[in-house]
């Protein structure tokens, strides 16, 4: 792994303000939409994750331009309007979620790990719309594994990170795990491979508590077919969307 680059004094401090600044921004932001997020308790999938992601995409809205974070979408042409896909993203930083499920064009679940559920009110408002899951435990595994097709079945996309972890590297991508593309197989759903680019430099893994703002870059990818696929073809499936998507970010090495 390469070492983090040393970071100037005052770059140091001022980063740490914003990150103040951008901390206090988003529970403020976060507070008004707690009510109506509880609301969408009242209603049924997927009206209720179709509900969820207006909220979102509201709230980032305003949250992410007003942190001098404003996101820039390119490629959703590849999405059709009567199909629904597993949307598989890289994985850079924490700033990845919000960014992710809000800006698919679309209602999308996400698959979540059981402990942020424990985070006081986000906890409630990022698993509203997501599968939990334990990786500790391997019945949670096979459980989301059929929640994640049952939100394919109801219409809805699902936007996952098959990196499995935040790429801390110097490697633009890590390995991919299999899970994602025997979710799209099984279900004979397309893939549609997407780089999110810059989120590492807004919020990076080291030095703690410090940030910086950046605009992101949210790009989608002519999306990678399934029918006809089986399992048996899961890890050719695996490495040709990581090659898809590896290529895409060696020609445009200032995405990072």
């Amino acid at each position: 792994m390469k070492a983090p680059a040393r970071i100037h004094p005052v770059r140091l401090v001022l980063g740490r303000i914003y990150c103040a600044y951008a901390a206090l921004l988003f529970i403020a932001t976060m507070l008004l939409v707690i009510i109506p997020v509880l609301l969408t308790k009242l209603f049924a999938e997927p009206r209720r994750t179709q509900l969820l992601h207006g909220i979102f995409r509201i709230w980032m809205g305003v949250f992410l331009p007003l942190a001098g974070c404003p996101v820039r979408r390119r490629g959703t042409e590849h999405f059709r309007k009567d199909q629904n896909y597993v949307v598989v993203c890289n994985h850079n930083s924490f700033m990845d979620v919000p960014v992710t499920s809000p800006w698919i064009p679309g209602a999308n679940k996400t698959l979540a790990k059981v402990e942020i559920a424990r985070v006081p009110i986000f906890g409630i408002i990022y698993t509203a719309g997501a599968i939990l899951v334990d990786r500790k435990s391997e019945q949670s595994r096979r459980d989301s594994f059929s929640k994640m097709e049952a939100a394919l079945a109801m219409g809805l996309h699902l936007c996952l990170y098959p990196e499995g972890t935040r790429n801390k590297g110097d490697q633009p991508l890590q390995v991919f795990q299999k899970g994602a593309f025997l979710t799209a197989i099984r279900a004979q759903k397309p893939i549609m491979p997407a780089v999110l680019s810059n989120t590492a430099r807004i919020l990076p893994s080291k030095p703690a508590f410090f940030a910086w703002p950046s605009p992101i870059e949210f790009q989608f990818l002519p999306p990678v077919e399934t029918t006809g696929l089986t399992s048996a073809d899961a890890d050719t499936l695996r490495l040709q969307v990581h090659q898809q998507m590896l290529e895409y970010l060696q020609s445009h090495p200032h995405l990072r």
